[in-house]
């Protein structure tokens, strides 16, 4: 089976078609940072006009990468949820529309489901079961995985994600969007001994993040620091971007731990456009060791929003039968858990 895969869930335009046999075809990726960057964060509606403007001529551009023709393609899947209403009109728009024209099924898709299978993707996928940690702008969540569509959430973000949390302390710092990258860059001139920072909800049991706290407290340093509306010198910002970041990671990585040894699962996966984080790698990695446990990762330009996860998630469930009606789907909000597993 080829499946069309489309993802517009907020501020990238992905699309890719995945052969059920021969792995994956061709992808292509628009990214809207430049649109959003002086506003420093996404504006929902331009986000929405820019998926209008770049979705059509990226299906013609894949179509040929892929060597097919609109025949060729045996369905079409589409990011369904949880995103931004807009932006996941617009794909879904276009991928019904396609399907009724092609004559073939479509399939809304969840968006986290997407990025979770993500790894699935490189040569040597993750097996089944394992645990997921799920870390990007808008969610942070710790799922136990049996298979497809069998997920159990064992721990969230109670406010902010960790992505959010980033694109926020960027912002105090002055530093451009999105923030992740920016933190992470400005970190490596940090010194990791001059502050210390929190590391939140990790002296109490449980699974459950939360990283509100962790950005006040930072935003408190910054002001502790700045001379009336002038930010502290460059290696002071360098120290407390180095604070932050090791806090996010060192309380993802203690979650993570804590997780697998709660679900007795010797294997975790990291996806979401966090898990690219050099330091969180590094760390997962060391602290997976001493379980005798194994971490995956998809490929860096798989881990930010993309058409190739959709296509991927979208096959699986249009191979065992699973197709919607000739509505559109569009849900804002989609908790993971009320996917019905194949």
């Amino acid at each position: 089976m080829r499946v069309l895969g489309i993802e517009t869930s907020c501020d990238e335009t992905g699309v890719a078609i995945y052969d059920s046999e021969a792995g994956l075809l061709a992808d292509a990726l628009y990214s809207q940072v430049a649109v959003h960057a002086e506003y420093g964060g996404v504006v929902p509606e331009l986000a929405s006009r820019d998926h209008v403007r770049k979705l059509l001529p990226m299906i013609r551009q894949v179509l040929p990468d892929a060597d097919c023709k609109q025949e060729d393609i045996d369905g079409i899947a589409y990011t369904a949820g949880p995103g931004l209403v807009g932006a996941l009109m617009v794909g879904g728009a276009v991928g019904r529309s396609l399907a009724y024209a092609w004559g073939i099924p479509a399939l809304g898709v969840h968006h986290m489901e997407g990025h979770l299978l993500a790894p699935m993707l490189e040569d040597q996928p993750p097996g089944f079961p394992f645990v997921a940690l799920l870390v990007s702008g808008g969610h942070t969540q710790l799922v136990s995985v049996a298979g497809i569509g069998d997920y159990q959430i064992l721990g969230e973000s109670l406010d902010d994600a960790a992505g959010e949390a980033f694109d926020k302390v960027a912002k105090m710092l002055d530093l451009d969007y999105p923030g992740g990258p920016r933190i992470a860059r400005l970190a490596e001139q940090g010194d990791d001994r001059r502050f210390k920072f929190p590391r939140p909800m990790t002296d109490r049991p449980g699974l459950d993040f939360s990283f509100s706290g962790l950005k006040t407290f930072t935003m408190n340093t910054i002001a502790t620091y700045k001379g009336g509306d002038v930010l502290p010198d460059d290696q002071t910002m360098a120290d407390i971007a180095c604070a932050f970041q090791n806090a996010v990671v060192d309380t993802l990585v203690l979650k993570c731990r804590r997780a697998l040894k709660q679900t007795e699962l010797k294997v975790l996966v990291i996806a979401g456009g966090v898990s690219a984080n050099v330091l969180l790698r590094e760390k997962l990695t060391s602290a997976l060791n001493e379980l005798d446990a194994q971490v995956f990762y998809a490929r860096n330009e798989f881990c930010t929003d993309n058409g190739a996860m959709i296509a991927y998630a979208g096959c699986q469930r249009l191979l065992a039968g699973h197709s919607d009606d000739l509505s559109i789907r569009a849900q804002p909000r989609w908790p993971m858990d009320e996917l019905s597993p194949l």
